[in-house]
């Protein structure tokens, strides 16, 4: 795994923990080795995730639609910044870029592009893994949910068990580097 894509706020949240989720996430990607995609923003956890791996030396891709950098959320400071026409080209081309997905807390933009990325996946579109870090217990409730909708046979076993889950940095990445090396093509539905 050499890009990773983090899905986050664009604000900071009700918890300091958040904010030091996405420090602690920035230094372990640069660790090692790998480079963030991401929204593109300078606000919120957006913002803290993108300036602690460039204060680090890390390589920042973001990828931010034109409406949103006209209205000086961008971030100025990045490796490159893709500018793209809508939020659609943005998934889209965050998806090119990355190797994996994972979501820290954020609201329904945050939702939003995983399910995207979730969708894709089992439509056969990408064959790129996609996580929850758990935070102090934000995504638990979802997590719950998810498992109902499973449980309701509105999804299968098999596409619920796609979505990996960890409450720990280094579980989270070492569970994605296993399976981005893990290369068969599969439809789940």
């Amino acid at each position: 795994m050499k890009r990773l894509a983090v899905y986050c706020g664009s604000s900071m949240g009700a918890k300091a923990q958040y904010e030091q989720c996405a420090k602690e996430l920035g230094m372990a990607m640069v660790e090692r080795g790998i480079d963030l995609v991401y929204g593109g923003g300078k606000l919120g956890l957006m913002g803290v995730i993108a300036d602690t791996l460039l204060s680090q030396g890390g390589q920042v891709y973001g990828v931010i639609p034109e409406a949103l950098r006209d209205h000086e959320v961008a971030h100025q400071g990045l490796t490159e910044l893709h500018i793209v026409k809508d939020m659609h080209e943005r998934k889209a081309k965050m998806t090119e870029l990355t190797d994996a997905f994972v979501a820290i807390p954020g609201g329904i933009g945050t939702l939003d592009e995983l399910f995207e990325a979730w969708t894709w996946r089992s439509l056969g579109y990408h064959n790129k893994p996609f996580a929850l870090l758990d935070v102090d217990g934000y995504w638990h409730h979802l997590s719950l949910f998810l498992d109902g909708v499973a449980e309701q046979k509105f999804m299968s076993e098999e596409r619920r068990k796609l979505l990996i889950e960890a409450d720990d940095i280094g579980d989270v990445l070492d569970q994605l580097a296993l399976a981005c090396d893990d290369k068969k093509s599969q439809l789940i539905w």
